[in-house]
């Protein structure tokens, strides 16, 4: 695997070494030996699954607070998206900022996202199909947004009316939000 840190320190776009030929391909999409020998030690303990049906979907800026918060690994394997890591943490020197990704079936790429980021995608494609791996289980309790189009966050997403969920539409703004990575 390769790593590639991004301009938000931790953040790290991972690419697997692919082995093809005319049956398909193989690879491997994550090995706790091959993270820890690039200095990367994540226990990860959940997987997560979603499916977009309509390009120009949405989801997001989601985080869990305090404790409860999760890195992630991130991947699409049907379609494409633009993934986007937002720094969360006020003590650090990129907060506030962020970073995207494009991510697809066919470049493998993946998105490493340690704790007190922001997470979220937009599909580039219909039918997009994308996995993750967190390091902490989802708790109800600590789930967290921020509205997607926060202009103190400033992602430029290129979309003007994406499809939202209900609750993205109502995502506070970074300034209304209790994101819980003050003192990180």
């Amino acid at each position: 695997m390769k790593f590639t840190e991004t301009d938000l320190p931790g953040v790290y776009i991972v690419e697997p070494a692919v082995f093809g030929d005319n049956r398909g391909f193989f690879m491997e999409s994550w090995s706790q030996r091959t993270f820890e020998e690039a200095g990367l030690h994540y226990a990860f303990v959940q997987d997560n699954h979603s499916s977009s049906n309509v390009k120009g979907t949405l989801r997001g800026i989601h985080f869990q607070r305090g404790e409860k918060a999760q890195a992630k690994l991130v991947r699409c394997t049907r379609g494409a998206v633009m993934d986007v890591a937002v720094d969360l943490r006020p003590s650090s020197p990129s907060y506030k900022k962020w970073v995207a990704v494009e991510l697809s079936a066919e470049n493998k790429r993946q998105l490493l996202i340690p704790r007190g980021f922001g997470h979220g995608f937009l599909t580039l494609t219909n039918d997009v199909e994308f996995l993750y791996k967190a390091d902490n289980p989802y708790a109800p309790e600590a789930d967290g947004g921020i509205r997607w189009n926060d202009p103190e966050i400033g992602v430029e997403w290129d979309i003007a009316s994406p499809i939202l969920s209900e609750k993205d539409s109502k995502s506070p703004y970074l300034k209304d939000a209790i994101t819980g990575f003050e003192e990180w």
